[in-house]
Order: structure tokens, then C-alpha cells, then sequence
């Protein structure tokens, strides 16, 4: 708040992120037994606005193979709920559906527990197993990638769903955070769940339709070009200008 106030501009990356900032700020404010900031909360939203991160990904598409790969290209922490990943995929399993997996993405604390058990629970579905330093190999995963899921507790942006849908992954996303978002309205119904079962569901349907996954890539991909730099640089470059302009006036 205080790095807020002292700001000539506050951007945020998404309306949710927007949204959430000033709804805890108001909570946050209302607790302070003395000296409450008048008018603070106002201030910050004043000059306040949402630019969307810029995202470099071509518009190829890679070959997917016959048996469905899941992506995981988000960090190995305890916010993105891997738990509930691998429970999910445990219940597919158990209902006889063929998939591997392509668990990438950095982990820079302890290593949660569901991705060490994960390697020997499903050791003969796994094809990639931990992060991927060269960005080039790390494309051509999300190429090969049919279905990216999410199950994260946080998320503001997304850049790596965005990446892996813009390669022609299809999101199987939670139905709140920054998602509804980032993902064309008219296609929520199909990607985003409310729960455990919704998820599964769904997954299955992926899954086992190979044409519906073509069809909504032809769909989702191109969406994505929304967020490519060439799309959003305009925006960085008139809000940089201003500052500019401000801090020479």
C-alpha cells in the first residue's frame, strides 16, 4: 500500500488482480485501530489501470501424439494445490484412460510431496520430470502438450497457461482467479470447472475426444494472440511515455 501511494502509476496485470488488490486493501485499512489513512485507498485507484504481461510464442502448432500428454509447466509449490492435480489424475486412471505426463515447471523451496510420490505412482506415464532449462526444448513440450491443467490456489496472469494454450494445449482451469479472464467467455462452459468432480469430468471428455480437443484448439489458440508483445507493446510504450513526459514537465 505504502509503495502504492508513493507511485506515479500502479498497473496491474489482470482485472482480477485489480480487483483483489483493493478489495484486501479496504479490509486491510479498516483494521487499524488509529492514524487510518484517509482517502488512501481512492488515491491508489485514481491512478490505477490493468495492462496485460506480454507473451512470445509463435503460431505453430506442434504434432500431438495418439496418447494424450498432460502438461504441468507451473512452479512445484504449495499454491499451485498439486495434491489435487494428481488426485484427479488418479481418478481418470482408475476409469481405465490412457495419458502420460510432462510435469515441467522450477521449484525454489521445499519440494512438495505430491510430485515425489508422483514419480513412482505413475513412473510409466511420465515422459519429462522437472524443469526444462533450455526454452526451446520447454516449446516444443508444450508443441507435443494436448491438455493443460491448473488447479492453483493463486494465480493473477498465468503466462504459462496462456504459453501452453497459445501451442495448442487445452486449459482444464478453475472457474475463478484470473481464468474466466484470460479464457473467451463463450468457451467457459467447455475448460473451466467448479470442482473436483467437474474436473474429472471434463478430463475424461478431453481425454477421450480427440476431435473435440482439435476443435477447441482451433478455437483457444488463436484467442491467445491477444496477449503476443506485438499486441500489448503499444500499451507499455503509452504508459512509459507518460511517466516520461510527467517526470520532465
Amino acid at each position: 500500500i505504502t509503495s502504492a501511494l508513493a507511485a506515479d502509476r500502479v498497473l496491474f496485470n489482470s482485472r482480477f488482480h485489480f480487483d483483489e488488490f483493493f478489495r484486501e486493501t479496504g479490509l486491510f485499512l479498516k483494521k487499524l485501530p488509529e492514524y487510518r489513512p484517509n482517502g488512501a485507498q481512492q488515491r491508489i485507484e485514481d491512478k490505477s489501470s490493468v495492462v496485460f504481461p506480454g507473451v512470445t510464442c509463435s503460431d505453430i502448432r506442434g504434432k500431438k501424439d495418439s496418447i494424450p500428454l498432460i502438461i504441468w509447466n507451473h512452479r512445484w509449490e504449495f499454491d499451485k494445490n498439486p495434491e489435487e492435480f494428481f488426485a484427479a489424475l488418479d481418478e481418470v486412471e482408475r476409469m481405465g484412460l490412457d495419458f502420460q505426463q510432462a510435469l515441467l515447471g522450477e521449484n525454489f523451496q521445499v519440494l512438495p510431496k505430491a510430485f515425489v510420490a508422483a514419480r513412482d505412482r505413475f513412473a510409466n506415464r511420465i515422459v519429462c520430470y522437472g524443469y526444462e532449462k533450455s526454452k526451446a526444448k520447454y516449446y516444443e513440450w508444450l508443441k507435443s502438450g494436448s491438455i493443460i491443467i491448473s488447479t492453483a490456489d493463486q494465480e493473477n496472469f498465468g503466462i504459462a497457461v496462456v504459453e501452453a494454450v497459445r501451442y495448442g494445449c487445452i486449459p482444464l482451469l478453475p472457474n475463478r482467479l484470473v481464468y474466466p479472464e484470460i479464457i473467451p467467455e463463450e468457451l467457459h462452459q467447455e475448460v473451466l470447472y467448479n470442482d473436483r468432480t467437474e474436473m474429472v469430468e471434463k478430463l475424461c471428455i478431453l481425454l477421450s475426444k480427440n476431435l473435440h480437443r482439435r476443435k477447441l484448439g482451433d478455437r483457444l489458440s488463436p484467442a491467445m494472440q491477444r496477449f503476443a508483445w506485438d499486441n500489448v507493446i503499444d500499451r507499455y510504450d503509452l504508459e512509459l511515455e507518460k511517466l516520461a513526459q510527467k517526470a520532465t514537465a
